[in-house]
């Protein structure tokens, strides 16, 4: 009787279970039957001893097995699909009236939305080629080389990140560490830089729970095996590394929140941390349903989790609108030199603040799915969340960049020329924004 190591438990049993319906990992309940493959009979007379059997994994199986994988290792398309996004904001600063040098305090030497766009060109075509290898690897028996290529990705784009040399655009290499630096270590006043790139950061949370995941398969050498999809693993879906993970960019904005108070003593930053901390529930309370009984999480924990989800999306919703985008004007955002038709179409509509707060109120409640543990195990509805999640974030970007050219435009009216900072009082004047 044959059957393929590759496709064992850990315990050594075979795991041939159901990865498309219900819980991955759930091994009490076979969702698939095997065929037996039997010997050739030839004659009569030796026909019992020529039958051998063996068990083979059904090609059903072995598709649902190879695409939830590619589902799985597609959130790093999601990663580049974010930086092909920024391209696109930089690109619609650069033809608008809004200086978002002078917003993000950079320098010229910054990246333009062209070599945005030629980084992500090289990202889309490297990170589906690793998938694809790895699938094409594994699937012709090449279990150890399909192991590999995740491990040279990830190990390739942190050798490129961290090269000291002046290639690969060091200097915006150089500001988005330090800024990485700043936001996990708030200990100096809050620059716009610092807590924009931290609420980007809390949209692609999923993005850490999904690297921890992937780092604690490469080191337990679960990359190609079925073992991904063993909830009780070590590297599986029920481990409480999860939530650590997933609250860790609420975290860094929270503290970020604090220290911002500190700096002005404003109630509103106060506020602000609030809305963070109602995240940390919603994460936790989740993750509970797996270390608790049913009947405990049916009637205690679940509801309590359907409460604070509540919380958190209408106050992040009404977050947004009122203090990060400040509705109370019309957009300049689309307001180009060169006017086109399409720009027409955007700038001073309000259709396009409809629009706006109707799919941030969706997918602000719909955002709550990713954040919580026992509602991830539909590969494809959390991958299209987390699409759409990335789309959330984009349009917020123009509406948060208005409001912060929008704040400096007045200032810049109402300050007299002699009172314009010095170079030493811009990085205590940076904490004045309102975050």
């Amino acid at each position: 009787m044959f059957e393929s190591h590759h496709l064992r438990k850990p315990t050594g049993k075979s795991a041939f279970s159901g990865l498309g319906a219900g819980e991955p990992g759930n091994s009490g309940q076979e969702s698939y039957v095997f065929p037996m493959v039997l010997g050739d009979m030839k004659g009569t007379t030796n026909s019992l001893t020529h039958t051998a059997a063996a068990m083979m994994p059904s090609p059903i199986f072995i598709w649902r097995f190879q695409v939830t994988l590619f589902l799985v290792s597609g959130f790093s398309c999601c990663k580049t699909m974010m930086v092909w996004l920024w391209g696109v904001c930089l690109w619609v600063f650069s033809q608008s009236t809004i200086s978002y040098v002078k917003i993000f305090d950079i320098d010229q030497n910054h990246l333009t939305h062209r070599e945005i766009w030629k980084c992500s060109t090289w990202l889309t075509i490297i990170v589906p080629t690793s998938m694809t290898a790895y699938l094409y690897l594994y699937s012709h028996g090449e279990v150890s080389l399909a192991a590999s290529q995740p491990v040279i990705l990830y190990i390739t784009f942190a050798l490129v990140l961290v090269f000291p040399f002046d290639i690969f655009y060091l200097s915006s290499r150089y500001f988005f560490l330090k800024t990485l630096w700043r936001i996990a270590f708030p200990l100096q006043p809050i620059s716009f830089p610092d807590f924009f790139l931290a609420d980007i950061l809390t949209s692609m949370a999923k993005v850490f729970s999904d690297l921890e995941r992937s780092v604690c398969r490469m080191l337990h050498n679960q990359v190609a095996t079925i073992a991904w999809f063993e909830a009780d693993s070590i590297c599986g879906s029920h481990s409480v590394a999860i939530p650590l993970m997933l609250v860790i960019p609420y975290i860094w904005r929270l503290m970020q929140c604090l220290r911002q108070y500190k700096d002005t003593k404003e109630k509103t930053t106060l506020f602000n941390a609030l809305k963070y901390s109602t995240a940390v529930p919603v994460i936790f309370l989740s993750a509970l349903k797996y270390h608790v009984l049913p009947d405990r999480w049916t009637y205690v924990y679940h509801p309590l989790w359907l409460i604070s989800s509540f919380v958190n999306s209408l106050y992040s919703f009404y977050w947004d609108v009122t203090r990060d985008w400040d509705l109370s004007v019309f957009t300049r955002i689309f307001k180009f030199n060169k006017p086109t038709w399409w720009s027409d179409l955007l700038y001073g509509q309000k259709w396009v603040y409809y629009w706006v707060i109707g799919s941030n109120l969706i997918l602000r409640c719909t955002w709550t799915y990713k954040l919580s543990a026992h509602l991830r195990h539909n590969y494809l509805t959390v991958f299209t969340i987390t699409a759409l999640e990335m789309l959330r974030r984009f349009q917020w970007i123009f509406f948060r960049v208005e409001n912060e050219w929008n704040k400096i435009s007045k200032s810049s009216i109402q300050l007299p020329m002699t009172d314009i900072p010095n170079e030493d009082e811009k990085l205590v004047d940076s904490s004045d924004h309102t975050v």
